[in-house]
C-alpha cells in the first residue's frame, strides 16, 4: 500500500559470475584511474558502472570543463590523470585544443580505449547492491543487471562509486552534509547550440551571472539563486551549461533524486530566457540535450584511519604517507536560493584558495575506512571534512586518489597483506615512477 513499508525476508542462491584480483564499483574519473593503475601492476581487474558509459560526471553528467590539474607551476594529477588529459587533447576532445572544455562523446571513447587496452573487463548497467562481509573483509559484491543477480568475487575492493555505496554496504562509518546533514545542491547540467562565442567574448558580459541580479529583479526565476557557474565552450558553437541547482538534494535517495531530475528540466526555461535576454552571444541558443546523469557534489564521507581537514589545506600539510598533493578552493556551493548563502558562498571561494605554486598533501589513510581490511575509497567519498570535500570533489582529485587506490590493492594481492599493513615507501616509490607528484618522497631516506 502507498505511503507504507513493511519487512519482507527474502532468500535466494546467487550464482557468483565473476572473480578478480580487484573489483572496482563505479566508473568515474576515480573508478577509471584506479582500474587503469590496478591493471597495469599485472592485476586482473573488473569495474562495474551503473550507467551507460564511463567517466561520470565529465560524460553522463556534462560537466562541461575541468577544474584545475596544477597548482600553477606543477602538474599534480600525474600519472593516469596526465595520460587521460593528454590522450583527450590528442584526439581534439577539449576546448580550445590546449584548454579545459570537455566534449563529452570523445571523453567516453578516449576511457573506453584505456580500459580495453589496458585489459580491464568492465560491463555498464550493472549495479551494485550489497556486498558479502566477514572479519572486515567483503568477499563478494552483490551486483543487479538486465540478466538478474549475480555476485563478484575479489580479493580487494575500491569503493570509487562516488557516494560511498560499497563502504557503507559493509558497515563503515560515514558523515554527510554540514552538521544538520543538509548538502550541496545538485546540478542538471545540459549542452547548448547555435552560441556566438566570438560575440560573447567580445561583450564583456561573460558567460555566467554577471547580469544575474538584474533578472532576479525583473522576475525572470522562481528562485533568487544568485550562484552561477556559467557556461564553457565545448564546440565552435556549442556551450556546456553548469547553469542551476536543485536544493534540499539528498543523492543517496531515489525520491530526492526524482525530484532535482524534474525541477533541473524545468528550471532550464528560465535560464534560457535569461542568456537570450540578459547577455550577448547568446540569442540564437537552443537546447540540445540534459544530462543523464544529475550533477551530485556531495553525499557520503566515508571515516577512515585520517580525516583530511581545514587545517591541513591552510597550513599547506604535509604526510609521511603522501599519496598525491592538490590545490582546489573550497567549493561549497550555496545551501540555499537567498542574498545571504550566496555572499557566504563568495567570501569562502574568494578568500580560500591556495596561492600560485602552493598545494596540500593528500595522505594515503583517507583512502583507507575503519573496520575494513580489503576495502579502498576513492574520489569524492574519500575520508575528509565538510571543507576538504569541496575541494577534493572534482575530476583531477580523483585520479590523484583512484590512481593510488589502485597501486595500493595491486600491492595487496601481491603480498597478501591488508590496507594497513602495506609498505607505504613501496606504494610511494610506484606512484613516483607512475608520474604522480610526490616532492616530499625521497626513497633515498
Amino acid at each position: 500500500m502507498s505511503g507504507k513499508s513493511s519487512v519482507l525476508s527474502y532468500q535466494r542462491g546467487l550464482r557468483v559470475r565473476y572473480e578478480a584480483d580487484i573489483l572496482v564499483a563505479g566508473g568515474g574519473p576515480a573508478g577509471v584511474a584506479a582500474a587503469l593503475a590496478a591493471a597495469r601492476q599485472n592485476r586482473s581487474v573488473r569495474l562495474i558502472e551503473a550507467h551507460s558509459c564511463l567517466g561520470g560526471m565529465g560524460t553522463a553528467g556534462m560537466v562541461p570543463a575541468f577544474m584545475q590539474f596544477t597548482d600553477g607551476i606543477n602538474f599534480l594529477a600525474g600519472g593516469v590523470g596526465r595520460e587521460i588529459l593528454d590522450s583527450l587533447r590528442e584526439a581534439d576532445g577539449t576546448v580550445p585544443a590546449d584548454g579545459m572544455g570537455i566534449r563529452a562523446e570523445v571523453l567516453k571513447r578516449v576511457y573506453d580505449e584505456l580500459l580495453v587496452d589496458a585489459g580491464v573487463a568492465f560491463t555498464f548497467h550493472t549495479q551494485l547492491v550489497d556486498v558479502t562481509l566477514e572479519d572486515g573483509c567483503v568477499h563478494e559484491a552483490i551486483c543487479a543487471g538486465k540478466s538478474g543477480l549475480f555476485a563478484i568475487r575479489a580479493k580487494v575492493f575500491i569503493d570509487a562509486t562516488g557516494d560511498g555505496d560499497l563502504a557503507a554496504f559493509a558497515g563503515a562509518p560515514y558523515e554527510k552534509g554540514d552538521t544538520e546533514g543538509n548538502m550541496m545542491p545538485g546540478t542538471l547540467c545540459s549542452l547548448w547550440a547555435g552560441i556566438d562565442w566570438d560575440k560573447v567574448r567580445d561583450s564583456g558580459l561573460g558567460a555566467g551571472n554577471s547580469r544575474i541580479e538584474e533578472a532576479i529583479s525583473d522576475g525572470i526565476f522562481s528562485l533568487e539563486d544568485r550562484h552561477l557557474p556559467g557556461m564553457w565552450q565545448v564546440g565552435n558553437t556549442i556551450g556546456g551549461g553548469n547553469i542551476g541547482h536543485t536544493f534540499n538534494l539528498d543523492g543517496t535517495d531515489e525520491e530526492s533524486l526524482t525530484q532535482a531530475y524534474l525541477w533541473g528540466r524545468k528550471s532550464l526555461k528560465e535560464y534560457e530566457r535569461y542568456y537570450k535576454e540578459y547577455l550577448k552571444g547568446f540569442e540564437k541558443m537552443e537546447l540540445v540535450a540534459t544530462a543523464s546523469l544529475l550533477g551530485v557534489r556531495e553525499t557520503r564521507r566515508i571515516i577512515g584511519d585520517y580525516i583530511l581537514n581545514i587545517d591541513d589545506f591552510k597550513n599547506l600539510a604535509v604526510f609521511e604517507d603522501e599519496i598525491g598533493r592538490y590545490s582546489y578552493p573550497i567549493d561549497i556551493h550555496v545551501a540555499r536560493p537567498d542574498r545571504e548563502s550566496y555572499e557566504k558562498f563568495r567570501r569562502e571561494f574568494t578568500t580560500l584558495r591556495l596561492g600560485k605554486g602552493e598545494s596540500y598533501g593528500i595522505p594515503y589513510r583517507i583512502l583507507t575506512p575503519k573496520g575494513l581490511r580489503n576495502v579502498f575509497v576513492a574520489g569524492r567519498c574519500v575520508s575528509t571534512d565538510r571543507n576538504m570535500q569541496a575541494s577534493i570533489r572534482v575530476m583531477p582529485g580523483c585520479y590523484i586518489t583512484g590512481q593510488a587506490a589502485g597501486v595500493a590493492a595491486a600491492m595487496i594481492v601481491e603480498t597478501q597483506a591488508d590496507s594497513r599493513t602495506i609498505n607505504i615507501r613501496k606504494l610511494q616509490a610506484r606512484l613516483k615512477a607512475m608520474g604522480a607528484f610526490l616532492p616530499n618522497f625521497d626513497p633515498n631516506s
